[in-house]
């Protein structure tokens, strides 16, 4: 069980443990970028507020979490299951050892995956020297939004060091079915990846650390030939995440001062179907 850690003092916190993190070491709580996008729509106060503090295991992380351990060389160790499937009792036995021991569990064959796509980013023109410039991994943030007194953290994947006069610029490394650039344009409406990045740089601007850093996305395809594309989200869309953060402060600030965590309210609500249905049925029907 980790260790129980109560973070009083805005700053950046080096090896802060994961499950530590995601449980909110602030006593009277903050905001993160994924609470954030809970307390806007589609979401609701009343899910942000069930959901808070709970970290979900789900199996369909774990090709990414071992990618981002083998590339940032951070996060838990992989435990790699000699076994062609999960079907076999002695696989299904030593995976959940794994995930017992909170190590990651990997066929052989996923392993090698994993190993090929780490090679790929090294050699990447681009991807390759930010995370081999020297640097750290998985720093927490953690600061207060000026406007609103709002706790807020943010889990960096990986901070390269920086010679005088040069811009910081923060990494975020994501696996994905698909890197091409339709695909990633959806994503990050889909996500809310510009809410991301905005609120890490909001973080990192708080905290003094650079007055005009850059936020790069490096998004890999989870199959072969595992390919890379480096991604800055523009400013148009990052204006966007950051009206949208400021929001889900105002948001957060009043349900924590009134106690008052809303669903989807409690009135009778009209709901037509969506434009392109009701237009047409409408042709066919009416």
């Amino acid at each position: 069980m980790a260790e129980r850690i109560a973070i009083t003092e805005p700053g950046v916190y080096e090896n802060l443990d994961e499950t530590v993190y995601h449980a909110d070491p602030v006593p009277d709580g903050s905001l993160s970028s994924t609470g954030a996008r809970a307390l806007l729509p589609p979401g609701t106060p009343a899910k942000f507020r069930h959901d808070r503090g709970k970290s979900i295991h789900k199996k369909e992380f774990d090709y990414g979490s071992a990618a981002h351990k083998l590339v940032l060389g951070t996060g838990p160790e992989i435990a790699v299951i000699d076994a062609d499937d999960w079907r076999g009792k002695q696989a299904k036995d030593e995976r959940s050892a794994a995930y017992a021991d909170g190590a990651i569990p990997m066929l052989v064959d996923e392993y090698e995956n994993v190993l090929a796509m780490a090679t790929m980013i090294r050699r990447h023109p681009i991807a390759g020297p930010l995370f081999d410039r020297t640097g750290k991994g998985e720093l927490s943030l953690f600061w207060t939004d000026a406007d609103t007194g709002v706790w807020c953290r943010g889990r960096l994947d990986w901070l390269p060091d920086r010679t005088s006069g040069q811009r910081l610029i923060a990494v975020e490394y994501k696996t994905c079915r698909s890197a091409a650039p339709d695909a990633i344009s959806r994503a990050i409406a889909d996500f809310g990846y510009h809410q991301q990045a905005a609120h890490y740089l909001a973080g990192i601007r708080a905290l003094g650390l650079d007055e005009t850093p850059a936020f790069v996305h490096v998004f890999q395809e989870k199959t072969p030939p595992f390919l890379v594309h480096v991604v800055e989200i523009d400013a148009y869309a990052l204006s966007i995440g950051a009206a949208k953060n400021r929001r889900a402060l105002q948001i957060y600030r009043e349900c924590t001062d009134t106690g008052q965590w809303p669903g989807y309210g409690d009135l009778v609500t009209s709901i037509s179907m969506p434009a392109w249905a009701e237009n047409r049925e409408a042709e066919e029907y009416l």
